[in-house]
This record gives C-alpha cells, sequence and structure tokens, in this order.
C-alpha cells in the first residue's frame, strides 16, 4: 500500500492512523504505517512531554506524527473561567437531572473530574506545539480545519508537513489556500467531529478541488477493500480512527465501553452536538437523545457544551452507566466486533487490499479480452 506520499514519509503502507492512546499509535508506525497522537485530552504540559518521550523510545527510530484542536482565529483575552460562566444555570441543572435519573454517583470529594476539552484554547494548544516541535515528529493535524498561518510556517520552517481535515471540498480549498500539506476528506460517516457528505461523493470532489495536493480518505472505512476503494477514487491513503478503540493496545479504562463497541452495529451510532456543541458522531445512547431532545434545552455552542458537560461525562465513564455510556466512534463500529492487536488489525487490511487488488486486476483483464 505504498502511494506517492506514504514514500516520502517513510512507510510501508499509506495507513494514517488517529489515536489518543501512545501505545496505539507507536503501534500502528511499527506495524509499518504512521502513527497520529491525539492532543486534545493533554491539559498539562509534562504529561503530553512525557508520552512523546515514550512515544519516542517505542516506534523503532519510525516517523509518526501529532494531532491538535486548534481554531484558525484568535480570541484574545478569554480565559476558561470567562467561558465557564456564560454556561447558563437551567443547562447546569439539566445535566444534574438527567446524571439523577440514572443514579450516577457523584466523585468523591476532592476527586478531579477527568481530562476536559481545553485544546481548543489559544493558550493550551500552542503549549502543545512548543512541546511537540522539540521532537522529530514529521506531520501536524489539526482537527478544526487549517491552523493559524504562523503555525504552519513554524511547521514548514522545521521540516513537519501539516494536514487539516476537511469535510467540503469548500473546506479544501481553504486548506490549499492557506499552505497545507495534506487534506485528509473526512465523510459523514467518520466518529468524531464530521460534516454531512458521504465519504464516496467527498473523497473525489477534494481531490479534483485540490489537486495535486495529496488527500487522505477518512469516514467508513476498515477493511483493505475500502483502503483500495479510496485509492481508487483518488486519494494518496487512508486516515483510520475508529478502528483503534477495540485494540488491545488501546486503553479505555472501561470493559463495558469496550463491550458497547464490540455489540454495537453500524447504525448505532448518531451524529450528536451532546459532547462538544459542534455535530459529532459517537455511539447513540439515553445521553445523547436527552440532548438532541427538543424537549430539553439543547447543547450549547462549542466550547460551552463541553465544559459543561466534562465532569458529568467523568461521572459517567467511572461508575460505567450503561445506559449514558458512550464515546465518539464512526459507523465502521459495526465491523469492530473482535478484540485484537494492532498488528493483527494491520495484517487484515493488507490482506483485504490484496485481495480487492486481484478482484479489480481479474476484472480489468476479462475487460481487455
Amino acid at each position: 500500500m505504498e502511494t506517492e506520499l506514504s514514500k516520502k514519509l517513510g512507510v510501508e503502507h499509506a495507513i494514517f492512523g488517529f489515536t489518543p492512546f501512545p501505545a496505539v499509535a507507536a503501534a500502528i508506525t511499527r506495524a509499518g504505517g504512521f502513527g497520529v497522537l491525539g492532543a486534545v485530552r493533554y491539559t498539562a504540559p509534562g504529561d503530553l512531554a512525557r508520552d512523546l518521550d515514550w512515544m519516542q523510545e517505542h516506534t523503532d527510530g519510525k516517523p509518526y506524527g501529532l494531532d491538535v484542536v486548534m481554531p484558525a482565529r484568535k480570541v484574545e483575552g478569554v480565559t476558561e473561567a470567562d467561558v465557564e460562566a456564560m454556561i447558563p444555570d437551567a443547562h447546569r441543572q439539566f445535566v444534574g437531572d438527567t446524571l439523577a435519573k440514572h443514579g450516577v454517583p457523584e466523585l468523591a470529594e476532592g476527586e478531579a473530574s477527568g481530562w476536559r476539552i481545553t485544546g481548543w484554547m489559544e493558550d493550551v494548544a500552542r503549549t502543545q506545539l512548543d512541546i511537540a516541535f522539540d521532537y522529530p515528529i514529521k506531520l501536524l493535524a489539526n482537527a478544526l480545519g487549517s491552523p493559524p498561518a504562523d503555525v504552519v510556517r513554524r511547521a514548514h520552517g522545521q521540516g513537519v508537513l501539516v494536514a487539516a481535515l476537511a469535510g467540503s471540498a469548500r473546506h479544501a480549498r481553504h486548506h490549499a489556500d492557506a499552505g497545507i500539506d495534506i487534506v485528509v476528506a473526512q465523510g459523514y460517516e467518520a466518529g468524531g467531529h464530521t460534516g454531512e457528505i458521504a465519504s464516496m461523493v467527498l473523497v473525489p470532489d477534494v481531490v479534483d478541488a485540490v489537486g495535486p495536493l495529496p488527500v487522505l480518505a477518512a469516514g467508513g472505512i476498515g477493511s483493505g477493500e475500502q483502503i483500495a476503494a479510496g485509492l481508487a477514487l483518488g486519494a494518496q491513503g487512508v486516515w483510520l480512527g475508529s478502528l483503534w478503540l477495540t485494540t488491545e493496545e488501546a486503553d479505555l479504562h472501561s470493559p463495558a465501553l469496550t463491550r458497547k463497541l464490540l455489540a454495537a452495529g453500524s447504525g448505532d451510532t448518531v451524529r450528536s452536538r451532546a459532547l462538544t456543541g459542534k455535530p459529532a458522531r459517537q455511539l447513540r445512547t439515553e445521553w445523547t437523545d436527552a440532548w438532541d431532545d427538543p424537549s430539553g434545552p439543547g447543547a450549547l455552542p462549542m466550547p460551552l457544551q463541553g465544559l459543561l458537560v466534562a465532569e458529568a461525562l467523568s461521572r459517567i465513564q467511572k461508575y460505567e452507566t450503561g445506559a449514558l455510556l458512550g464515546t465518539p466512534v464512526g459507523q465502521i463500529v459495526g465491523r469492530m466486533n473482535s478484540e485484537r492487536s494492532v498488528q493483527a488489525v494491520f495484517d487484515d487490511l493488507t490482506r483485504g487490499f490484496e485481495r480487492a487488488v486481484d478482484r479489480i486486476n481479474r476484472i480489468a483483464g476479462r475487460s481487455a479480452s
């Protein structure tokens, strides 16, 4: 599965694996792909440095990258406390009532509420970058589109390629104008923040819009046959995220959540604002249903919603409240029905890719005869 882009980055397979887990990212790289560590959970600089140190020790000298969540426009002088103050009391009450309805216990006194979605904040994101650029990362990806122009220049100055996710050809052209090196065409089927255009339509649209810039296909991809389809549509690789959640190296800290993922079908996700305030595909639960119910207060805009629900999600995860327990995941969850090592997933992907290529070659041979 070599392409011009994979050769440029020095990887065997044009499979880019996004994950919040260092062990998964490192295993993807060791397997011949390109591991991309998600940084949004790292609010303490020392934690990110620690895990990048670990990546350095466990990637066998092979390349890897970092994914940040950074807005293109800076909002001056706004602190997390300022944003917290904007959250209406009625929404806080709704959170409390929903948790009480399902009997979710409080956290112990003094216990931290877990990670908070603050990576969008200018100071947090730039601190992450200051740390990351001290390491030999080969790719910087931004989940909120094109990063600020000075960040693109800084990355290029250090020989780091910059990627940005796009949900439409219009977004992709904007990224190209901003000097982005790689566009990730992320279809409607993808987990997390995603647009409204399906991958089969989106990928060729983006390829046509930004060529000759390399494009990665993302959304609903979890087999070698689907990788072959993405490359046939003009992509130079694939961007996979959800598929790694049920690997042995993943650290979800929740056996109940792993069981839900393994049991879920492709129709068991929903595109909801319940998590961050922006539409994000995730497991459908009674938590997402509550936020999407027209009789409720509705989700707040990003980043208010993420701050509002941070402690609630920590409680749901800690106490494994089944009816409310969920996670961002794409429609490919229907194929994630067993726990396997990252290497085993790669073996399956390469075999499926070979089958697809052989099938097309046979069809082409018959057509030519």
